[in-house]
């Protein structure tokens, strides 16, 4: 009766954090609408329509598109600002998968539009949450998406082809030389349009990203969506041959076990689970030492 009692308050507890895992899609529709940055000679997105209609007898779509590398979600190679590293289609695939670490910085982007995360930031997340783990990839989540319907709002600026009036978050370049210095992480990530702070110059994250074979991730959408550390992030690259970069299917996949939400049930789970194993080897031992004193009388 009192291990039915634990079995019956162990399944009661266990059915919130024991569910299907979660998938969270960190990108954002590719289409003419996407922010893209101004460069001259880059167009912008295009789909052409070539058929999109009924063809003997049978419903027939096919189309074309043109697009830029760098718009919307979309993957930076080395290659982007460093000269003999990867290009697209030479991205390891192991580099393309690996744990989520996010980095909230809502609160700082909200008062300084222009901030740039430090390595106090790292700091931060490592003492609430661990160590940053081998083959992270690492977002930081300023609060940005929420932006990203309006390009004057990404950009945040009135003149958005010009990139001189650009103020939005990105990384500062000390935090991320110790970050590829101390930790060994497979992508850095941002849910703005660049790496880089948007009154950058130099590019200085970019170049130190891609000189250490680091991949970005810029315009990652849902950032929010999914917890700070324990989810699984999958990044589609485009493999384009010579490619500087392009367009990313970002996916998030977590058990839900791990989201802040269930973290106190979780814990109850586990607390209570040992306390009644405990408890059963306690009886057991007692029911051994009852039996075996009867065989002494």
């Amino acid at each position: 009766m009192k291990y039915r009692l634990s079995v019956i308050c162990i399944s009661v507890l266990l059915p919130p954090i024991s569910g299907e895992m979660k998938v969270i899609d960190l990108t954002w529709a590719h289409s003419k609408e996407m922010p893209q940055w101004p460069v001259e000679g880059i167009p912008k997105f295009k789909l052409n329509i070539v058929n999109r209609g009924f063809l003997a007898k049978l419903w027939f779509e096919i189309n074309w598109f043109v697009t830029p590398e760098h718009g919307g979600t979309h993957f930076d190679s080395p290659a982007h600002f460093a000269k003999g590293k990867w290009r697209a289609h030479e991205i390891p695939p192991e580099r393309l998968i690996g744990p989520a670490v996010v980095i909230d910085v809502t609160s700082q982007a909200e008062r300084d539009h222009d901030y740039r995360v430090t390595k106090s930031d790292f700091d931060r997340y490592e003492r609430e949450h661990g160590r940053i783990p081998h083959g992270a990839i690492v977002l930081i989540n300023s609060g940005w998406g929420a932006r990203f319907q309006d390009k004057k709002l990404v950009f945040n600026s009135e003149k958005i082809d010009d990139p001189s009036t650009y103020h939005f978050p990105g990384y500062h370049e000390d935090a991320i030389s110790w970050l590829l210095t101390n930790r060994n992480v497979s992508m850095v990530g941002v849910d703005t349009p660049s790496l880089d702070y948007g009154q950058s110059t130099t590019f200085k994250v970019h170049v130190l990203c891609g000189q250490n074979g680091i991949i970005g991730l810029e315009n990652v959408a849902n950032i929010d969506q999914i917890p700070v550390f324990g989810a699984t992030i999958f990044v589609g690259a485009m493999k384009v041959f010579d490619g500087s970069g392009g367009p990313a299917r970002i996916i998030a996949t977590f058990d839900p076990l791990v989201s802040h939400e269930y973290r106190t049930t979780w814990i109850v789970v586990i607390v209570t689970s040992v306390l009644f194993g405990i408890y059963g080897i306690y009886i057991t031992c007692f029911r051994m030492r009852r039996v075996g004193a009867r065989h002494t009388e």
